[in-house]
Order: structure tokens, then sequence, then C-alpha cells
């Protein structure tokens, strides 16, 4: 697990467009196709997506601002944030795939950002965030320890020991909740609660349709997990929701869900007993 802060280079042209390559698209799916549970998907999210999930960052209040990114890829909403945030934003950006890690090391779209917008990069689950470790330089690249002044007079980035008490105004997040477990569900909503300031917005997506593809592919017992997964996170949108936009252009058409918290863990629903699925051994 590691921590690391990419830092902008000074001599990097303007960036591209937000959208994945055909590189990034065969790492997408080949990573699916290897660990579909942790990736959710078999291709990144399009362009109409990305842009309802970025919009608290593109309707945000005059002011610095820090977002967390949970569940990155290969980067397309990662590029889609460097290029709205401003200078004196803060963007952290957690991706547990090592993969999908090295890809957004080398993205030249992020080293060619703003260089007041301080990035830094944890190679982990959002989970384990605290006990994410700087990394030492490895590259001329940029890519450094998640402390320190990046060239061109980038902001300061906090380091490791400093993210345990870290909040966030914004958190956006691409992981693929109805893979999981109803109980960690739960207990990565109430970690985003905490994680982020009074106020603070979360959003997320998932794609249509899915539950009743759930239950013919992987028969009953995956689809009532899948079904105690929506009903818990409908809770949650019923006691935080802000609004919800459906995306048609996607692959698949996805609905993206805006939510704010007044901060704080909230008593919004079941604990942590809520339904579970039946253990691998037995599906």
């Amino acid at each position: 697990m590691t921590t690391e802060r990419l830092r902008p280079r000074s001599d990097s042209l303007p960036p591209p467009p937000s959208s994945p390559s055909g590189g990034d698209r065969l790492l997408f799916l080949a990573e699916a196709l290897r660990t579909f549970h942790d990736t959710g998907a078999l291709a990144p999210s399009g362009a109409e997506l990305v842009n309802a999930l970025v919009v608290p960052v593109t309707s945000r209040p005059n002011r610095p601002i820090s977002v967390l990114e949970v569940g990155a890829g290969t980067g397309v909403v990662t590029r889609r944030l460097a290029q709205v945030l401003r200078p004196g934003d803060r963007l952290h950006v957690v991706e547990a795939n090592p993969r999908f890690a090295d890809r957004l090391r080398e993205d030249p779209a992020l080293a060619a950002r703003h260089p007041g917008i301080a990035l830094r990069l944890s190679a982990c689950r959002v989970e384990e965030l605290p006990q994410c470790r700087p990394a030492t330089p490895t590259a001329p690249d940029g890519i450094g320890r998640a402390a320190g002044t990046g060239p061109g007079g980038g902001a300061r980035a906090t380091d490791a020991t400093d993210a345990t008490d870290e909040r966030y105004d914004v958190i956006v997040s691409g992981l693929p909740f109805t893979n999981f477990e109803p109980a960690q569900v739960r207990h990565l909503l109430d970690l985003y609660l905490r994680l982020l300031m009074p106020g603070g917005e979360l959003t997320y997506f998932g794609y249509l349709g899915t539950t009743t593809a759930r239950t013919l592919t992987s028969g009953p017992r995956q689809g009532a997990r899948h079904r105690a997964v929506v009903r818990l996170l409908r809770q949650f949108e019923a006691t935080y929701g802000l609004g919800e936009r459906t995306v048609w252009h996607n692959l698949p058409p996805a609905r993206a869900y805006l939510l704010r918290t007044p901060g704080g863990r909230e008593d919004w629903g079941p604990g942590t007993d809520c339904p579970a699925a039946e253990p691998a051994g037995n599906r």
C-alpha cells in the first residue's frame, strides 16, 4: 500500500480529452475479465456519466475544495476532475488495482494539470487509507512523496499521517457496490459519511437492469444478495439524496446519484447485521 504525490510537469502539453483511449479500454477489459468482482464493468464510464459524477465539483463553492475519488480505474473520471478543478484544490485518488494505479501514475493528462492543483494517489483500498504509507521518488516524472511542493509552485499535499483525519468536500465513488456483500456496502457508506465535511457531497452510480441479469446469470442466492444491496442503497439515498440522473448513452446504461450529508455518522438505516450473502463456498 502506498500513497504518492503526482506532481505536475511544467513542460507538459495541454491535457488531452478525458475520454478513454483504446489502450485504456483494453486494459480495463483485461482487468474486468481477471477481477470482475472489484472492477464491476467491462468498459470505462462514458462522457455523459463522467459529467454526472463530477457535478459537485462543477457547481462548487467559490473557495478551494478537497476531493476524494475512490475506484479510479484507468482514470476517465480522474482526468475530468483534473480539468475542472482550480488552483488551490486538492484531489486524492484511491485505486486498489496495481495495474490501474500504474496507469494513473503515467497519465499525461494528469501530469499536464495546472500546477496549483495538488494530486495524491493512494494504491490501496479506501478502508486501508490511514495505513497507506508515502512512497519515495522512483522516477524523474514527478512521482514522489505525498508531502512537498511540486515544480511550478504546486500546492503542498498532505502526507499519510495527515490523511488519517482528512475530510473532503466531495467524494466521487466508482466502486461496484452491487458486487459486494451488504455488510461491506454499509461499512463503505458509513466510511464516506465520516470522510465528508459537514454538507459535503457524494456521487456514485449503478448500472440499469443488473438485478435481473444477476439472478439469471449467477443464481437466486446471488440475486438475493444483489437485491439486499440495492435496498440498502435506496435507504441511504432516501436519507441523503439530492437527485439522480439516468444516462442512456453509456455501456451499459447507468444512473448517477447525488447525495449530501450533514456530516458525521448518521442513523440512516440497518446496521452491519443487514442480510449478507452465503459464503463463497456455498454459492
